[in-house]
């Protein structure tokens, strides 16, 4: 390779990795966080995850979740909304939330639900699932309700196959 091609390759990856930038800075806006202060002006943590009973979590065409964690009381009744805010067809990037049983190994369990095409990629007959929404596609969304189990951490994915990967969280119950 000439110096003058690897010259242009360097370019033409500087400028990709550019637009890159660019287009991630644009996808952010409005997801900006203004941290409040307290009575010296300093800047305190904010909590960006109370314990609510009632979720919303959106699933996206980067095969990424918008929460890692969750947390909920012990006991009462949660209400979890998936939302699917990409535009592709469930049968290219179908999204749906799942919460596994304590102890479940989440590997084995996507792998297992690789082969449940038919059941939404819900293994049929498994009892290692507290509770799953349906398999989703661009701009649909789904409500489901179930009891918070007993104080803990939980694991959740997305069992649509390979996304498990990187479309997974934790599941906090509190007392």
């Amino acid at each position: 390779m000439t110096l003058l091609n690897k010259f242009m390759t360097l370019l033409a990856i500087t400028a990709l990795v550019g637009c890159g930038e660019s287009k991630k800075k644009e996808e952010n806006k409005g997801f900006e966080y203004e941290q409040p202060s307290n009575d010296a002006g300093t800047a305190e943590a904010p909590d960006l995850e109370p314990i609510s009973n009632t979720v919303t979590i959106t699933g996206n065409d980067l095969m990424k979740y918008n929460k890692k964690e969750i947390k909920v009381k012990a006991g009462e009744k949660v209400t979890l909304t998936l939302k699917h805010v990409g535009k592709l067809d469930k049968q290219v990037m179908g999204h749906n939330w799942v919460l596994l049983k304590k102890g479940v190994d989440l590997v084995d369990f996507a792998t297992e639900a690789q082969t449940a095409v038919d059941n939404g990629y819900i293994p049929e007959g498994t009892d290692d699932v507290i509770a799953h929404t349906k398999m989703l596609g661009g701009g649909e969304s789904d409500t489901i309700e179930f009891e918070a189990p007993e104080p803990g951490t939980y694991q959740f994915l997305c069992s649509f196959p390979g996304h498990y990967g990187v479309m997974q969280g934790e599941f906090i119950v509190e007392d």
